[in-house]
C-alpha cells in the first residue's frame, strides 16, 4: 500500500474510500450521521478540518476527533463514518 506522508493527502484519501464504500451500501456522504477522526499526532487535526467540513458542512454529522495510536505507523489519520439511507431507514458502519 503506497500512501503519502502528507496528513491532508491521506485524509483525502480516506474520503475518497469513504465515499466508495458508501456507494457500495447505496449512501452518499450526505448520508452520513457521524464522524470520528483518529490521529496520532493531535496537531494534525487543525490542517484536516477544513477538508472535512466541505463534504459535511451542510449534513452536519456527529463528529469526534481521537488522539490515539494506528496500526501502521506510516498513517497519520483515520476516518470512520457512519451513515443512514435515508429511503431504507437502515444504517451502514464504514
Amino acid at each position: 500500500m503506497a500512501t503519502s506522508d502528507d496528513v491532508v493527502e491521506q485524509a483525502e484519501q480516506c474520503l475518497r474510500t469513504v465515499g466508495y464504500a458508501l456507494k457500495e451500501a447505496n449512501c452518499t456522504l450526505a448520508d452520513v450521521v457521524r464522524v470520528r477522526c483518529l490521529l496520532p499526532n493531535r496537531d494534525d487535526n487543525e490542517p484536516c478540518g477544513p477538508l472535512l467540513r466541505g463534504p459535511f458542512g451542510d449534513v452536519r454529522p456527529a463528529a469526534t476527533m481521537m488522539v490515539c495510536g494506528l496500526g501502521d505507523p506510516r498513517m497519520r489519520i483515520e476516518i470512520e463514518v457512519q451513515a443512514r439511507r435515508r429511503s431504507l431507514m437502515g444504517c451502514a458502519h464504514v
